[in-house]
């Protein structure tokens, strides 16, 4: 069994922009979800797909299960998502040994730009980007889960303070 350890921040400038590493185009959607428990539906870049499983209450850790579909099944499991996919561009940026996940979200939350550090322990310690903001690791309302599920939020992409 997979574990998720990982902290989210907002972000607050474009200083990670000179240290992209990768970018994918990301289509998700939840099929299953309850507070303690999600399926999920990815594709990447229109090409290849995933199907996500989730587990736990955790802010920092929760139990993971991954596996590869068809990007052909994928589409299809998004027609029965259950309230919105969520469109948005993930850039990689490498910071002092770790490696920042950057959501760069588009149409109703377009302008809303998250950072995730996936990390082995819920001991490690990374050091910070200037360009975060403020953390939201455990805010629900910044869930991926919440934000395709939940009523439509655009509040939340003028929320980045420091």
């Amino acid at each position: 069994m997979a574990k998720e350890i990982e902290r989210k921040f907002l972000v607050r400038t474009d200083g990670w922009k000179k240290a992209v590493t990768s970018q994918t185009h990301i289509r998700q959607a939840y099929i299953a979800a309850e507070p303690d428990r999600s399926v999920r539906v990815r594709t990447r870049n229109d090409k290849t797909a995933q199907l996500t499983i989730k587990f736990g209450k955790g802010a920092l850790t929760r139990d993971e299960f991954e596996y590869p579909i068809s990007n052909d099944d994928a589409l299809e499991m998004l027609a029965f998502s259950i309230g919105n996919v969520i469109e948005k561009t993930r850039y990689t940026v490498d910071f002092e040994g770790f490696t920042w996940e950057v959501d760069v979200f588009e149409g109703a939350y377009r302008g809303l730009v998250t950072a995730e550090v996936e990390m082995t322990s819920e001991d490690d310690a990374p050091s910070l980007p200037t360009w975060l903001g403020r953390e939201v690791t455990g805010d629900k309302r910044y869930s991926n889960q919440a934000l395709a599920t939940e009523r439509m939020r655009p509040e939340l992409v003028h929320a980045i303070s420091h």
